[in-house]
């Protein structure tokens, strides 16, 4: 299995995002890579991390997903690989929950988000981005599942 970060899909990639898929909600699934030093392709001088400057945008997306009717979900740090193999691990693993296919493409459409995309840009160096479909779980809304406790 090969597996390559990148920052923006591929012409394949965005033409199937726009055909019809699942009716009801989706998660995506984002495995982050971020570059040590936020790079800004207006030039300007920063002294933020990667990470810092993907905050930016993660705090402002949150946002915009609630809006929605959507939501982050989950949200962590990678510690180490348990399983398998790959050249590079990823920083953090965030899923995060879409009412629609259709709503995520008005979300990125809008000028809210083409406001704090830059820093998304800025701050990842790679990513994998998976679309998943009927996720199982009781969902409680933005606060992410519930699961049963342990005895």
């Amino acid at each position: 299995m090969k597996v390559e970060n990148k920052v923006t899909p591929n012409e394949a990639q965005i033409k199937g995002f726009f055909e019809s898929g699942s009716e009801g909600p989706i998660h995506m699934l984002n495995l982050l890579k971020f570059k040590d030093k936020a790079d800004y392709k207006d030039g300007r001088e920063t002294d933020l991390s990667g990470a810092a400057a993907y905050a930016l945008y993660g705090a402002e997306v949150s946002k915009l997903l609630v809006k929605l009717g959507g939501g982050g979900m989950f949200n962590a740090k990678v510690e180490r690989l348990m399983l398998g193999e790959v050249e590079e691990l990823w920083d953090t693993v965030a899923i995060a929950m879409y009412p629609s296919r259709q709503a995520m493409i008005e979300m990125m459409q809008s000028d809210a988000y083409q406001a704090i995309h830059h820093h998304r840009e800025a701050g990842l160096a790679g990513q994998l981005n998976i679309e998943t479909t009927h996720a199982v779980g009781l969902w409680l809304g933005a606060t992410g599942f519930k699961m049963d406790e342990p005895d």
